[in-house]
């Protein structure tokens, strides 16, 4: 069987300018990354904001395996099956980290022959912009050191900077460190940490930005730590936002691309939403909206991570609101769900299949909640029995769902046009507005639990000390009226990533709250999630390498 980059390897991709043409774009609207490569001028978007489709269309999915259950390859071939219907659709999409890429996952471009292409350009640098997002905040943390080692006004306490460093690869030894060792000349020590970049709050203000003057005041809003006098510090307060719009320029313009059948797409930003906002820009699904008739875009993990911030963050920020909601279910996980180890999970199992169920009930609950009516994908896997698949379509249909199976990863947007045309169906009706899960006036601990209690099913929500001192903080300096981005396993729908299924009776703890006030959310960490991740005992990196002829091997 060919692999993933095989497959993409022997496809045949249409200049890219010709892809940006059936978009209607002219030459001059976009810039060159290479033949196959381009970004979309900003301009492009200002000249059509009154002009947005209301068709917009979101993928998300049930708690996943380890190995995901196919979002970015049913967003893709969805994409490709409304094209094959006659639709004009584009793709908006998340930019894939070299974190997965290097560590367990591998890339996030879709599979088999539902794919984005290039393949391997999109998964290793692409066109920069993680890169870009990394040097804008690292460049902010130097600014922030050299403050405080020319003991500059407004005075930072070292000890309450709250502005670390980041790299887009897994790190684990640099989650805590100590920095500024050696000589008085080298800097003035004291504890710092490393998070992986696409946890930064520059990449959300990124994704959430619409215009660089957007970009800029939310860059100056960034809060990098306090005085002695526990007076809070701002980018805007060292000089630092003007030099990060530099760097940011041209990563905030869409990167567009194609599917591995000619499909328009746009990938950009917004990866990990179980420690960021994880949804793509909203510059890229706006630009979508505006080009075509159709946006499909994917919200990171599980619905009750992705999605939920996709909703409450983007779509209220952005003011979105999508015509249908794809959710992503799997043969495999279900199983999982049912209580089969993840080593048996390509063994026959129906009963298994139908124990799982839970786990996909409680996100179609979730779902209901944001005033939202689902259409059930089941992304098929060559293992899949049909006892097996017939139990999840007897289950939609006894509870009135949208049902379709996605064969996508093996028939490309062929595989795919059963899906799209029941979601073409759903995505004509006249749907009522969707329904943020709270109102920016609740308090901090009432969003919370919205979300907890909603979305998760947990019975409470507790707050260790250092909790309650970040709410104390977050009450003082008026920031209670932002959001909530919670920080949570995808593995679970609870914050322990042992409890599969659907939970019951459980709490979730929160053991801090970072302000985000430049991206303009708070961002609750539970459990025990972590925002720099290992490397796992054998890394996807151990089989990336380069042949004689200068060509990637071991991408998947």
């Amino acid at each position: 069987m060919a692999t993933d980059l095989e497959i993409a390897r022997a496809a045949t991709m249409r200049p890219i300018a010709d892809v940006a043409a059936d978009l209607g774009l002219a030459e001059d609207d976009i810039e060159l990354y290479g033949r196959y490569k381009a970004k979309v001028k900003l301009d492009v978007l200002d000249a059509r904001r009154d002009k947005l489709s209301d068709r917009l269309v979101l993928v998300s999915a049930i708690t996943p395996t380890p190995a995901g259950e196919g979002k970015t390859t049913t967003s893709i071939g969805l994409a490709m099956g409304l094209a094959r219907l006659g639709e004009r659709a584009c793709l908006a999409l998340r930019e894939p980290s070299l974190g997965p890429a290097l560590g367990m996952k591998g890339g996030a471009t879709g599979g088999g022959k539902s794919q984005v292409l290039p393949m391997q350009d999109i998964n290793l640098h692409f066109t920069g912009d993680i890169h870009a997002v990394g040097a804008a905040h690292n460049l902010l943390a130097a600014m922030v050191d050299n403050h405080i080692y020319r003991r500059l006004e407004p005075m930072l306490d070292p000890r309450r900077v709250r502005w670390g460093r980041v790299l887009d690869v897994n790190d684990r030894e640099l989650r805590d460190v100590v920095i500024g060792l050696g000589k008085p000349t080298d800097g003035v020590p004291h504890e710092s940490f490393f998070d992986i970049t696409a946890a930064s709050e520059v990449m959300a203000i990124l994704c959430l930005a619409e215009h660089l003057g957007d970009l800029k005041r939310r860059l100056g809003n960034i809060l990098v730590g306090f005085t002695y006098k526990r007076e809070p510090v701002y980018a805007r307060d060292l000089g630092a936002a003007g030099a990060m719009t530099v760097l940011l320029r041209d990563a905030l313009k869409p990167n567009l691309v194609q599917t591995i059948e000619g499909t328009p797409a746009f990938v950009h930003g917004g990866p990990f939403a179980n420690i960021a906002q994880g949804t793509n820009s909203v510059v890229a699904t706006k630009m979508a909206l505006a080009l075509s008739d159709w946006c499909i875009t994917e919200a990171g993990f599980g619905f009750d991570l992705g999605a939920e911030k996709f909703f409450d963050i983007k779509c209220v920020s952005a003011g979105l609101d999508p015509c249908a909601v794809v959710l992503v279910a799997t043969v495999r996980a279900l199983k999982m769900h049912g209580g089969k180890a993840l080593d048996d999970l390509s063994e026959p199992d129906a009963e298994a299949v139908e124990l799982g169920l839970p786990n996909l009930v409680k996100h179609l609950e979730s779902i209901s909640f944001f005033k939202e009516s689902p259409v059930v994908a089941l992304n098929k896997f060559a293992g899949d029995a049909d006892d097996e698949i017939e139990v999840v379509q007897r289950f939609c249909e006894s509870v009135g769902h949208p049902f379709a199976v996605f064969d996508g990863w093996a028939r490309g947007g062929e595989g795919a046009v059963e899906l799209a045309e029941v979601v073409r169906r759903v995505g004509c009706r006249p749907h009522v507005q969707f329904q943020p899960m709270y109102r920016p006036d609740d308090s901090v601990e009432d969003k919370v639990f919205a979300v907890a209690c909603k979305v998760y099913g947990a019975e409470a929500v507790d707050y260790t000390p250092r909790a309650r001192k970040d709410l104390k903080r977050i009450y003082k300096l008026g920031y209670d009226k932002l959001p909530v981005c919670i920080a949570k396993t995808q593995k679970s729908l609870s914050d322990d990533p042992d409890l599969l299924g659907r939970p019951k009776d459980f709490l979730v703890t929160v053991r801090r709250i970072i302000i985000n006030a430049g991206a303009g959310f708070l961002v609750p960490l539970t459990g025990e999630i972590i925002r720099m991740p290992g490397l796992p005992l054998e890394p996807a990196a151990k089989r990336l390498d380069v042949d004689e002829d200068g060509n990637i091997v071991g991408l998947e």
